[in-house]
């Protein structure tokens, strides 16, 4: 049992952290409070070999692991956390889902301008009234000739504003094994976007519409009985959360230590205030444990699929502890960190929607629970005999 990275991985780690701090630091803040998703960066990652790190390279990617991809974004979010999402989106999310089932045509047609950084791909799949809940999704297709009419909606769908392509989760047929996806590109016919909303990150998203949308043949993700595929792909995701939700949290701890020891008062450095050592002390151990969990998850998951209790025991303990570190920092830097001249407030509320988001901490808790008992536990009522 090592608890250390190899030396490759200590050397790729000190590269993304030199080309961010060189490149990105200086307009962090100033991209935090931007709406809209940091093209400019995905180019510019592209360039650097930092889209697609987990994608086969007969694909355009990287070929690298999980864990490759997960010290990119920690190194990443310690210099710029909004730039860590594009890490998150051009190694997981809906990108990693496509160049996983996607047919040669469609890799052709779409993932290297995705892995470019020339086109946006956003994931579909949340529904006013399947969330947690999502196999009761009800946006239907339908079939005409060798294709399917899509009618239905989504909400919260994180870069929708800008994404030029949407992987879709639709229902084919009833139940679980009617559920798959299609590939919808904005510029179809009966596709629309309602008005923007914001997050509490200050992100915007827009409400997904589909009146009757062709979906040719070719843009058929996954057909009937392609959920569990899909779903099975997104402890993945949840890595990728997990790893962001602890970055963020290590980043206002170093603003916050930096604070410590250079701001005074009544003659002393807040530093020598205990109370302030223990905030400090509390906060490292959340790190130093948070980060153990997250490795694991990610080092078990190079070797096949993430396993479910690894990853959400990791998601479940970083995303409470990511946000408590950015609450603390807080309080420590007092007016200064709740102001949005300094990035701590930023992450505070950024921190807070990977509670939700990917999975949330109730329901990771049920999936752990799972695991302690041995036996699945249904959350839906009994069925009326």
């Amino acid at each position: 049992m090592n608890f250390q990275l190899t030396e490759e991985q200590k050397m790729f780690q000190s590269a993304v952290r030199g080309v961010a701090e060189r490149h990105l630091a200086a307009d962090n803040l100033e991209r935090a409070h931007s709406p809209g998703y940091p093209l400019d960066v995905a180019k510019f990652f592209f360039e650097q070999g930092l889209m697609g790190i987990t994608l086969p390279e007969e694909d355009g990617g990287q070929g690298g692991s999980l864990m490759d991809a997960v010290i990119a974004i920690e190194q990443v979010a310690l210099v710029c956390p909004r730039s860590a999402d594009v890490i998150q989106s051009g190694s997981f999310g809906p990108l990693r889902t496509f160049a996983e089932y996607a047919t040669a045509d469609q890799k052709e047609r779409y993932l290297a301008k995705l892995l470019k950084g020339e086109l946006i791909i956003a994931l579909g799949m949340t529904e006013a009234d399947a969330g947690s809940a999502v196999t009761d999704l009800t946006t239907s297709a339908r079939p005409d000739g060798d294709g399917f009419r899509v009618t239905g909606g989504k909400v919260f769908t994180s870069n929708s504003p800008d994404a030029d392509l949407f992987l879709v989760y639709v229902r084919f047929g009833k139940g679980i094994d009617g559920i798959g996806s299609v590939l919808m590109d904005r510029s179809m016919a009966g596709f629309t976007l309602g008005q923007p909303s914001k997050y509490m990150n200050g992100e915007d998203w827009c409400a997904l519409y589909f009146d009757d949308v062709y979906i040719p043949p070719e843009n058929v993700l996954l057909g009937p009985g392609g959920f569990k595929k899909q779903i099975a792909g997104f402890n993945a995701e949840r890595i990728g959360n997990t790893a962001r939700s602890l970055a963020v949290g290590e980043f206002a701890y170093n603003l916050a230590r930096e604070h410590a020891l250079t701001r005074k008062q009544f003659g002393r450095p807040l530093c020598e205030f205990q109370g302030i050592q223990w905030k400090f002390a509390d906060m490292k151990v959340q790190i130093e444990a948070g980060r153990l969990l997250l490795y694991r998850a990610a080092i078990n998951a190079d070797k096949g699929l993430p396993s479910a209790e690894d990853t959400s025991i990791a998601k479940a303990f970083c995303n409470k502890a990511g946000f408590d570190i950015c609450n603390e920092a807080m309080q420590v830097m007092g007016g200064t960190g709740y102001s949005q001249e300094s990035l701590i407030e930023y992450c505070f509320r950024k921190s807070r929607g990977w509670q939700i988001a990917g999975g949330s901490t109730e329901m990771m808790k049920n999936r752990i629970a799972e695991t302690v008992f041995e036996r699945r536990f249904s959350q839906r009522p009994p069925k009326s005999s």
